[in-house]
C-alpha cells in the first residue's frame, strides 16, 4: 500500500511539471509542444489522482487554479512602495520637451531610454516571497489597492514559483493584466448571445474579471499579464531598466519583447511611429508607448512629484475613427427573441480591418444619438476592437435621411413583437422562432458551454434552415454523411465536428446547466447549481421555494429555473440529450469539500512562519472550510500571525476567536 501510494505521489509530480512547462510554453514563449486535447487529457489525469488522494494537493498544483471559495468583500493591500500614475502627453513636441527636462535635470551626462508599449490593462503589484508568489493587489488609490491574489493565481501565464536566478527573500513586481482581443471577442459575443450588456472595451473586462469576488469565475476569463516593473529596493543590483526586464524574463514572468534601446529623441518617435501602424495587429490592445530613462541611478536623481516619476512618461495614442455613410438599417433577433437594430455601413477601413456593420444597442441609444439610415457617421473601434457608432454628423444632411422605426412584428419569423415592462427591448415571443434557435444552438456550442469546436454560424445557419436541427438534442443525432454535402464542410471537418460533439458528452453538470440557455443562469449560477444537485433531473423537480433557500439564487432565478423545467419543448430535448449519452450527473470535482471545518470561516492576518497564507488557507478549503480576507460578525476563527494588523484589532473587538499558528496547525492536522 505504501508503495502504490509512493507511485501515485511520483505521478502526481511528474504531472505537475508537465503542466506547469506546457503552461510556460503556451502562454509566455508562445510555442505550444502538445495539442489542447493532450493538454487536457494530462490535467484529468491529475485532477483524477488529486480527487482519489485529497491529501497530496498541493496549494500551486495547476489543479488549484480553478480558484477557492467566494469572498463577501476584497482585504485592502497597503502597497510598500506607492504605485504612482504617469504623465500623459499626446504629442512629439511634448516628448521633446519632457526629453530636455530630463536632460536639464541630468547636465552633462549621457542618458538613454527604453521605450516600451503601453499595455491597456488594469495595473497589478505581484510579492514574491521565497519565490513562491504569496500576495497579488490591484492600484487601488495608489497607496492602498484590493487583494485579488486568488484571482491573479487563475492566470495561466502567471507563475507560482519563479526560476532559480530570482532572489529568495520579498520581491515586489509591478506589471499590467490585460484581456486578449481574440478572447475579448468571443467573451461579448457570448454576453451579446445572452442578450446581456457586453463590455465597452479590454480594459474594462480585464478590470471587471479581476474584482470577481468568486476566483472560479475569474478563470472562466482567458486574461493574460506582462510586467516592467521592481520596487525601488528589490532593484539595487539590478543598473538598468533594460537589465530588470531581462531579469524579469529570465525568472520567468511574462515580459513584453517588444521594447526598444533608445540613444535620442528621434529613435524614440521611430519606435511610436512604427508601433502606431502596427498595433492592431497585436494580439492585445494598447493605447501608446511609456518611455523610461533607462539608468536607474539617474532615476532616483531625477526623484518624483506628488503624482508621478519625473523619469517616465506614457505617450498615448489617439482613438482610431472614421466617417462612413449609415446606408440603412437592419434588425437582428437574439437567443431570447431580442430585436437589436444593426447599422449596415458603407465599408470603411478603421484600425486593421474594414467596417461594414455596428450594432446600435437600443432604439433609446440610436435616438439619443439621432442616428438615421442615410446619415454620416462616425466610427470608432471600442477598445480598439468592437465597431461602434460614436453619432452622426447633422451638418453632412442633405434632407433625404430618415428616422427608423423598429418593426412591429418579428423580422425573421413574423411573429407578435411585445415590450415587457422595465426593459427597453422589443422581443420576439416565438419560441420556434428559427433565429432564437440558432442563437440557442451558438450558446449551447459556445466556449462557457459545452465548447463543440466547429459548430458556428455559418454551420448553425445550415443546420436550421436546412430544418437538419430542431433543438440541441438532434446535433447529436448528425452523421458525416449528412454533415459531408454542406458548405465549407469536407470529410475531415465532419469528423473533426463529430468528434467535439463526442467530447461534449463529458462535460461538467455546471456547464451543462449554463448551455441550456435558462434565463438568468450564467456560467457562475451553473456552477453552484451543480453543487448542490446529485443530477439534472433533481435540479429540475426542485420547488421554487427550495432553490430559492440556495446561496448566490434568488427568487427570480429560482422562478426562472422551475419556468424552463416545466416547459414541454424543455422536457422533450432532455429526452433527447439524456439518451445520446450526454453527461447529467455532477462529476467529483463540482461536488464542494466536506469536511472537519465544513461551515467554518477563517481569516488570516499576519506573517506566519509554516505556511505562506495560501497553503493555510487551500488546507481550510481541504478540510471544507472557508478562507475570507475580511473580519465580520460571521468569522469563527482569526489566524494570527506575526505582525497582525488591523484585522486581528477586529476580531478582539467583534469577539471572534483569536488563533495562534500553532493553535492552527495542531487544529488541522487533528
Amino acid at each position: 500500500m505504501a508503495g502504490n501510494k509512493a507511485n501515485v505521489k511520483k505521478e502526481i509530480e511528474k504531472l505537475r511539471r508537465e503542466l506547469e512547462q506546457h503552461n510556460r510554453l503556451y502562454y509566455i514563449q508562445a510555442r505550444p509542444e502538445i495539442s489542447d486535447m493532450e493538454y487536457d487529457r494530462l490535467y484529468r489525469r491529475l485532477v483524477e489522482l488529486e480527487s482519489a488522494h485529497p491529501d497530496l494537493i498541493e496549494p500551486d498544483s495547476p489543479t488549484q487554479r480553478v480558484g477557492g471559495a467566494p469572498l463577501s468583500e476584497f482585504a485592502s493591500v497597503k502597497h510598500a512602495e506607492p504605485m504612482l500614475s504617469l504623465d500623459n502627453t499626446y504629442s512629439a513636441e511634448d516628448i521633446t520637451e519632457w526629453v530636455a527636462r530630463v536632460q536639464k535635470g541630468l547636465p552633462d551626462e549621457p542618458v538613454t531610454f527604453m521605450a516600451e508599449l503601453k499595455i491597456d490593462g488594469v495595473a497589478v503589484s505581484l510579492t514574491y516571497a521565497k519565490r513562491k508568489l504569496f500576495q497579488g493587489a490591484t492600484r487601488g488609490d495608489g497607496v492602498t489597492g484590493d487583494d485579488i491574489t486568488e484571482n491573479l493565481k487563475t492566470l495561466r501565464s502567471l507563475p507560482w514559483e519563479l526560476n532559480t536566478p530570482a532572489p529568495v527573500g520579498a520581491v515586489t513586481i509591478r506589471g499590467e493584466v490585460f484581456f486578449p482581443k481574440a478572447a475579448f471577442l468571443a467573451l461579448n459575443e457570448q454576453k451579446l448571445a445572452a442578450e446581456e450588456k457586453p463590455f465597452a472595451n479590454p480594459r474594462n473586462a480585464a478590470a471587471g474579471s479581476l474584482k470577481l469576488l468568486d476566483s472560479r469565475q475569474t478563470r472562466q476569463r482567458p486574461l493574460a499579464a506582462f510586467f516592467y516593473g521592481l520596487d525601488a529596493k528589490n532593484s539595487e543590483p539590478l543598473k538598468t531598466q533594460k537589465q530588470m526586464l531581462e531579469a524579469l524574463d529570465d525568472w520567468g514572468l511574462p515580459v513584453n519583447p517588444d521594447r526598444k534601446f533608445c540613444r535620442n529623441v528621434d529613435e524614440i518617435m521611430q519606435f511610436s511611429q512604427e508601433w502606431e501602424d502596427k498595433r492592431h495587429g497585436l494580439p492585445y490592445e494598447i493605447d501608446g508607448l511609456v518611455i523610461k530613462v533607462n539608468d536607474f541611478d539617474q532615476q532616483r536623481r531625477l526623484g518624483l512629484t506628488s503624482k508621478s516619476p519625473r523619469w517616465a512618461i506614457a505617450f498615448k495614442y489617439s482613438a482610431a475613427q472614421a466617417r462612413t455613410r449609415l446606408l440603412n438599417i437592419s434588425v437582428q433577433v437574439g437567443r431570447t427573441g431580442v430585436l437589436t437594430p444593426v447599422a449596415n455601413l458603407e465599408p470603411v477601413y478603421l484600425a486593421g480591418s474594414t467596417i461594414a456593420r455596428a450594432t446600435l444597442h437600443n432604439v433609446e441609444d440610436m435616438e439619443r444619438k439621432d442616428i438615421r439610415e442615410g446619415d454620416t457617421v462616425i466610427i470608432e473601434k471600442a477598445g480598439e476592437v468592437i465597431p461602434y457608432v460614436v453619432g452622426s454628423v447633422p451638418e453632412a444632411r442633405t434632407g433625404a435621411e430618415k428616422k427608423f422605426e423598429m418593426p412591429s412584428q418579428c423580422t425573421v419569423c413574423g411573429s407578435e413583437v411585445v415590450k415587457t415592462e422595465g426593459e427597453v427591448a422589443l422581443r420576439c415571443i416565438n419560441s420556434a422562432c428559427p433565429a432564437q434557435l440558432k442563437g440557442r444552438l451558438l450558446h449551447y456550442a459556445s466556449r462557457g458551454g459545452m465548447d463543440i469546436e466547429g459548430l458556428g454560424d455559418a454551420l448553425v445557419e445550415q443546420l436550421v434552415d436546412k430544418d437538419m436541427v430542431k433543438d440541441y438534442g438532434d446535433l447529436y443525432t448528425l452523421t458525416a454523411g449528412q454533415l459531408i454535402p454542406m458548405e465549407r464542410m469536407a470529410e475531415k471537418s465532419a469528423e473533426n465536428l463529430l468528434a467535439a460533439l463526442e467530447q461534449s458528452k463529458h462535460r461538467t453538470l455546471g456547464r451543462l446547466i449554463h448551455a441550456l440557455g435558462i434565463p438568468q443562469v450564467g456560467e457562475h449560477t451553473g456552477e453552484v447549481l451543480a453543487s448542490q444537485f446529485e443530477n439534472l433531473e433533481a435540479l429540475s423537480k426542485a420547488p421554487v421555494e427550495d432553490l430559492t433557500q440556495i446561496h448566490e439564487v434568488g427568487p427570480v432565478v429560482a422562478q426562472s429555473l422551475h419556468d424552463f423545467f416545466a416547459l414541454p419543448e424543455t422536457k422533450a430535448v432532455l429526452k433527447k440529450i439524456k439518451r445520446a449519452g450526454v453527461n447529467l450527473q455532477r462529476l467529483p470535482e463540482e461536488v464542494r469539500s466536506e469536511g472537519a471545518l465544513t461551515g467554518k470561516t477563517f481569516v488570516f492576518t499576519g506573517e506566519m512562519v509554516n505556511f505562506t497564507r495560501g497553503q493555510a488557507e487551500a488546507r481550510v478549503k481541504a478540510l471544507g472550510g472557508r478562507a475570507s480576507g475580511s473580519v465580520s460578525a460571521k468569522t469563527d476563527y482569526v489566524v494570527a500571525g506575526n505582525d497582525a494588523g488591523s484585522k486581528l484589532d477586529k476580531a478582539r473587538k467583534l469577539g471572534v476567536k483569536v488563533l495562534e499558528e500553532d493553535e492552527f496547525r495542531k487544529m488541522i492536522e487533528s
